[in-house]
């Protein structure tokens, strides 16, 4: 399988003499942990710690620029630049927003690819989604690659992307598996909405949670609709392949309605959940 390029994907570039401090005081990852040999997954958080936007921040080696370079959504690129350039004050950094000129693609069986002409770093949420390659957009565009082959990918692993199986600004960190995935480091100093998160590790209260469901009768339901049990709402649908899929859910209403004896569906499709393999919390009939 070749390189596939991520079309939906932007990069935004944050640089400067301050540019690493300027990034750990906002975003969930720990920004000492970023190196050129080692990227990270975070989000910058609304101050009531929900979810505004998540990325990857890879730094470029000194030689070659240095910099951080944050793989992102492509259509919130600009927002980005906007929020982080909000916060800059007198932090001596350059923010902008280069989508335009440069693309992402993922490696997730191992193809060989030149390291020269990306700037690349293995997926730090789980080993099996392999590589991801910034480079530029028209050369990786002319690539293609199967981008389906990719999400049925991720899906399998259990692991989210915004915009398809969650709504940004409406989420926490938790509920989008960011605890479970690397996405967030609680023993780091302080960052935008921190408070929040932090209560919900350290009470437990994260009781809405991304989990992957199996569609009973072998065809999966359409993204964005309820997930229903005994009349009652407890989720949503996100991605789904091949009578498989990821689902938004409310742990607790999904184990009253087990308990109940209730059928768990969506569109009329029963469905069961599962646990992720890398999950540390329980899920209901897993």
């Amino acid at each position: 399988m070749p390189i596939i390029h991520l079309p939906d994907r932007g990069v935004v570039k944050v640089v400067g003499d301050d540019a690493r401090t300027f990034l750990d005081g906002l975003v969930t990852c720990d920004m000492d942990k970023v190196s050129p040999e080692k990227a990270g997954f975070g989000a910058l958080l609304s101050p009531q710690g929900k979810l505004m936007f998540d990325f990857f921040i890879a730094e470029a080696e000194a030689a070659d620029g240095g910099g951080f370079f944050l793989d992102c959504p492509r259509v919130l690129g600009p927002d980005l630049v906007q929020r982080l350039n909000m916060y800059k004050l007198r932090a001596r950094v350059i923010v902008e927003d280069l989508s335009d000129i440069l693309g992402v693609g993922v490696v997730i069986d191992g193809t060989a690819f030149d390291a020269d002409d990306y700037l690349a770093f293995a997926d730090p949420r789980l080993p099996d989604l392999g590589h991801r390659l910034i480079g530029e957009r028209n050369r990786m565009s002319g690539l293609g690659g199967d981008v389906a082959a990719y999400h049925a990918h991720r899906i399998g692993l259990a692991v989210p992307e915004g915009g398809k199986d969650f709504a940004y600004n409406d989420v926490y960190p938790h509920e989008v598996l960011m605890d479970q995935l690397h996405g967030v480091d609680f023993r780091k100093g302080c960052y935008v909405g921190q408070e929040i998160v932090s209560r919900m590790e350290h009470r437990g209260t994260a009781r809405t949670r991304i989990v992957p469901v199996v569609y009973i009768d072998g065809f999966a339901a359409i993204e964005g609709i309820d997930v229903v049990a005994g009349g009652k709402v407890i989720g949503k649908t996100g991605s789904q392949y091949r009578g498989r899929g990821l689902a938004i859910l409310r742990l607790d209403r999904l184990a009253d309605a087990l308990e109940g004896g209730h059928q768990v569906s969506a569109g009329g499709i029963p469905l069961r959940a599962e646990k992720p393999a890398f999950a540390s919390f329980d899920v209901p009939g897993a």
